[in-house]
């Protein structure tokens, strides 16, 4: 060990409180990098070799019936590689653990063979033999929620008829590994559960014997997936085709790639603020150790260190103290980040979703924080570099004093000795003074970033589930219905009211931007779920024209008084110019809404609805309950008040666990800005505080003006950082911002209070 290096042990330990400060913001940031990164790595990891292992389709499309010729046609496409074609229906469930009736989606699987493609992966018991009837494999998802094995029996409404189906197996699907009912914000596995069957059995219920509903493609590497899309289109076009599909757009892969981006998001955000911090922090640090060993940097060059040698030994410093940071870090986001995954396998159903720690992510946080930590202490290895031996030989000249602000107003017979000394240190220093609050705010803000994500979900809830949608049961029909299903529904018992509506789905255009999606159609004025503008007001729906979420028109670049071209994609396929009328803000999905009437119009149908929104008696559930278990016509029951607390069960659970890691990691930062602070304004001000014991000042009055510069940086410091908090919040929401969910930008005075708390405690 070379002298050198010696000192640099000796400084270090000599600073060991300091050091540990830096180091522990320096693992703050490194441990939040990691977990978001490595996370990330393994749920892509996971991801792709699924999809590869089970052979998932690149392209999806749904038709109302088509014989199983046409298979061969669509085969016959350039392009397409491997065909699969299927049954696909949507049944009610009846479990004897839950009061009301539960969804079902029903999927043949080959009778003689393996899926070619969306193939299933048993977990446990078997798959379903051809002519053993009524035999399916269902979801593991659902399977656990209702703590389920193979053995047991499900009752479902099977095209009109109530069936038992015998459960044999355990599956996941490639298709499914966000398992969750078109419409919802989260997934339900109570309530929606994934069922396979042979296709004969299927097809026999449901009377498609040489037909199908489904098809799935998988491309060639050399296919324009935009050209198939449109054939395929014209092929199933006579057949009820809905309209086809990319991988893109198929809601399971959507959720985890929506997930994946939010990490990446999250491994940029948080660690920029922590790098930061340490960067300050280190600046701070090194330009005191530079300032108070001028003598020892004259003496090292004097015997002959070179302006390298010395610029090398601090660098080493500053580097040692991140390497300990990034160890510690590294440790630490590698715990998280195994828990977090362990979170996800709640959520995302692979057959291998496991933890992989890639040394990719150590380089990264090592060169990442270097990086930060050099670029904040440049100046001050520069400065001792250029520092000339005979100059550092001499005491650092005393600085300039003059009369502060508060003297030039005369204003100083207000205040006591100690209050006048912390107001002329701070005035005297102003950078020092703004980079401590700078670093003081930044803790504040990191609160409130962290927190608010509580204030945002509770609004979203209370605008979704409340304001917007005051349905307590929404229901789908099996097929489109003539007004007399609706007058049926109505006189179900414990219906108060029934609100019909309609669902078509359609691809819009504008210029070059296309989007496939559902238009709503809803009642001229809506009361139960109504469409809000920003300022929570009503809107009636317009006798012509579209209204649009506010996603949805940025997605097409659209105005409103602009024309949208409106293909229909089922029935006999009209294409018409519709203009925007209005545009409203929401926050799940990318949403198009008309009045029920025009959007039967556009169509070119009479009246037809694709369900209800119902308000009912609570006294009447279990009948009503009883008879929509029984009702042939219906195809799904969305109950309000379970959709709301699966959510919030959900939520709670994940906000809990990110809200005390915030809390920790902006203590850490808050603890370590006022900690080096205070330590830095002692060693500067030893001899001045000495003296001031000297002239009669007890430790009361010393301590009271260390602590008071503190309090005074503390006080003006946290409100620019709540507002700072508030900036941070609005970028995160735009850059989580996606096409499936979106979180508004609420942040409640009670945030406020307690990132303000917890920065003073």
């Amino acid at each position: 060990m070379t002298a050198l290096d010696r000192k640099l042990v000796r400084d270090l330990l000599g600073m060991k409180g300091q050091v540990f400060a830096i180091c522990a913001v320096v693992a703050s940031g490194v441990a939040t990098f990691t977990m978001a990164l490595t996370t990330m790595q393994s749920l892509k990891e996971a991801q792709a070799t699924y999809y590869e292992q089970q052979q998932f389709a690149d392209v999806f499309t749904h038709v109302k019936r088509a014989p199983v010729t046409l298979e061969e046609q669509v085969r016959a496409l350039p392009g397409v590689s491997v065909v699969e074609t299927r049954i696909v229906a949507e049944v009610t469930l009846d479990i004897p653990s839950l009061k009301e009736p539960a969804s079902g989606r029903l999927i043949s699987l080959p009778d003689w063979h393996e899926p070619r493609l969306n193939g299933v992966h048993l977990r446990t018991g078997r798959l379903p033999e051809v002519g053993r009837k009524n035999e399916v494999v269902a979801s593991e998802a659902f399977m656990e929620a209702h703590q389920l094995v193979p053995g047991n029996k499900i009752k479902a409404v099977l095209n009109g008829r109530k069936q038992e189906l015998t459960v044999v197996g355990v599956v996941l699907s490639p298709e499914y590994i966000f398992q969750i009912r078109p419409g919802d914000l989260l997934p339900d596995d109570k309530r929606f559960g994934v069922f396979w069957m042979r296709y004969t059995e299927l097809a026999a219920a449901f009377d498609m014997q040489g037909a199908f509903n489904d098809i799935c493609l998988s491309l060639a590497p050399e296919a324009n997936e935009q050209e198939v899309l449109r054939r395929l289109d014209r092929l199933t076009a006579p057949y009820g085709g809905d309209g086809a599909y990319g991988r893109i757009d198929q809601l399971s892969y959507r959720f985890v790639r929506d997930e994946i981006t939010q990490l990446r998001v999250t491994a940029i955000i948080a660690p920029s603020v922590f790098f930061s911090v340490s960067a300050y922090l280190l600046n701070v640090v090194l330009s005191r150790i530079i300032a108070t060993q001028r003598e020892q940097i004259a003496a090292l060059k004097a015997f002959g260190y070179t302006h390298l040698e010395v610029g090398i030994h601090y660098i080493k410093m500053v580097l040692l103290i991140v390497g300990v940071g990034v160890a510690l870090g590294t440790g630490v986001g590698i715990w998280l980040g195994q828990g977090l995954t362990v979170m996800y396998t709640k959520f995302y159903r692979f057959p291998i979703f496991a933890y992989h720690y890639d040394l990719s992510a150590l380089m990264l946080s090592l060169g990442l924080s270097s990086g930060a930590a050099l670029l904040g202490t440049l100046t001050s290895v520069r400065h001792a570099v250029k520092l000339p031996p005979a100059e550092a030989m001499r005491p650092e000249p005393p600085p300039t004093y003059r009369a502060t602000l508060v003297e030039r107003l005369g204003m100083q017979r207000l205040l006591t000795a100690p209050a006048r000394m912390i107001l002329r240190n701070l005035e005297r220093k102003p950078l020092q003074a703004f980079l401590s609050g700078f670093g003081i705010a930044l803790a504040a803000s990191v609160l409130v970033l962290g927190s608010f994500t509580e204030d945002a979900v509770n609004y979203l809830l209370e605008f979704q589930y409340h304001i917007s949608q005051r349905q307590q049961l929404t229901l789908t029909f099996t097929e489109p219905n003539s007004i007399r299903a609706i007058h049926e529904v109505q006189h179900l018992p414990g219906v108060l009211h029934c609100e019909g509506f309609r669902t078509v789905p359609v691809r819009l255009r504008h210029e070059n931007y296309s989007r496939r999606l559902g238009i709503m159609g809803l009642p001229t004025e809506p009361v139960l779920n109504r469409v809000l503008d920003e300022d929570l007001s009503v809107l009636s729906m317009p006798s012509q024209g579209l209204i649009l979420s506010k996603k949805l028109a940025e997605l097409l670049q659209v105005k409103v008084g602009e024309v949208v071209r409106v293909e229909v994609l089922e029935a006999t396929r009209p294409v018409r110019e519709v203009p925007v009328v209005g545009i409203v803000a929401d926050f799940a999905g990318s949403n198009a809404y008309m009045d029920i009437n025009a959007l039967q119009r556009l169509v070119g149908e009479g009246e037809t609805y694709s369900g209800a929104y119902l308000s009912v008696d609570t006294l009447h559930l279990p009948t009503l309950y009883h008879n929509l278990k029984e009702t042939p016509k219906v195809a799904g029951v969305t109950v309000q008040e379970a959709a709301i607390s699966s959510f919030r069960a959900t939520m709670e659970e994940n906000m809990l666990r990110m809200r005390t890691f915030n809390v920790i990691f902006a203590s850490i930062i808050a603890a370590g800005v006022v900690y080096n602070t205070a330590r830095i304004s002692l060693a500067e001000r030893s001899r001045e505080l000495a003296t001031l014991r000297v002239l009669g000042f007890t430790r009361g009055e010393i301590s009271s003006i260390l602590l008071g510069e503190l309090a005074v940086l503390t006080l003006v410091a946290i409100p620019f950082g709540l507002g700072m908090g508030y900036l941070f919040a609005a970028i995160a929401v735009a850059a989580l911002e996606t096409d499936l969910f979106r979180i508004p930008l609420v942040i409640n005075a009670s945030t406020y209070a307690f990132a303000a708390s917890v920065v003073l405690v």
